[in-house]
């Protein structure tokens, strides 16, 4: 044995997970009991139950349906909540969670069934404030401009975003009564808004932020800076695009 290692004394898995047969179903609660093997994560876990999804009193169930793709956090896919904290599956330790672990799909989405959710509106969002670099034409034109390597630096740490949602699921001032964009939305706009080529794009990005839902409608929780698995500098992002949509307002005011 390694010296340190802490060998787990489980030898089955308690798991609960709140489900929906479909986006208008009432949600309900089943409990599994999967046998334990060193490793697994929550995917492994839940394929365990897809493989034989038989509840702990014995009833066979329809196989619980979720996301995933990349099975490294990289995708995002695989969002849920996991014990209370929105986090990914794959990256999710099964020694690393409590007993029982219980599943929930994120909050603040519609649920399409069981633990998959339609993150739409986020998607939509990122479209509303033009999060891209948009260049015509099908031939070359030729190398970009260099970026300056300390704001590369900053900017690489925004790129890091994965759409993964948990900013969303866990701030305050995304619900069904406010049109906030979110700090993920935020956040590309400051990405692309410092790009040498998407730079030019910057004032259209910033007037959709001056709209309804926009940089204003922030709360300051943070809880999206607690949430983000990436660690992307949300606040940080929050107060500079902030900044910038002042700097926009004063001079539309200014010059029309």
């Amino acid at each position: 044995m390694v010296s340190g290692m802490q060998v787990s004394q489980r030898t089955e898995i308690n798991v609960e997970i709140l489900r929906r047969d479909g986006s208008e179903a009432k949600p309900y609660r089943q409990h599994f009991r999967i046998p334990y093997r060193p490793g697994m994560n929550v995917i492994s876990v839940l394929m365990e139950i897809q493989v034989n999804p038989v509840t702990a009193d014995g009833k066979t169930v329809a196989p619980v349906v979720w996301d995933c793709s990349c099975l490294e956090e990289v995708c995002g896919a695989c969002s849920m909540f996991i014990c209370g904290r929105p986090r990914q599956a794959c990256s999710a330790l099964i020694d690393q969670l409590p007993d029982p672990i219980i599943l929930e799909p994120l909050h603040k989405f519609p649920v399409v069934r069981d633990l998959v959710v339609d993150r739409q509106v986020m998607f939509d969002n990122l479209k509303r404030v033009k999060a891209w670099i948009h260049i015509d034409g099908t031939y070359p034109i030729g190398s970009g401009p260099r970026m300056n390597e300390k704001i590369r630096e900053k900017m690489y740490a925004i790129s890091k975003c994965m759409t993964c949602g948990c900013c969303l699921s866990v701030c305050p001032q995304v619900n069904d009564r406010s049109a906030f964009v979110g700090a993920a939305p935020i956040a590309q706009v400051r990405l692309f808004n410092a790009h040498p080529t998407g730079s030019y794009m910057k004032s259209e990005r910033l007037d959709a932020l001056l709209e309804d839902g926009g940089v204003a409608a922030c709360g300051n929780a943070q809880n999206c800076v607690r949430a983000c698995p990436k660690q992307v500098p949300l606040a940080e992002s929050i107060a500079d695009v902030g900044m910038q949509t002042t700097l926009r307002a004063a001079k539309r005011f200014l010059f029309g």
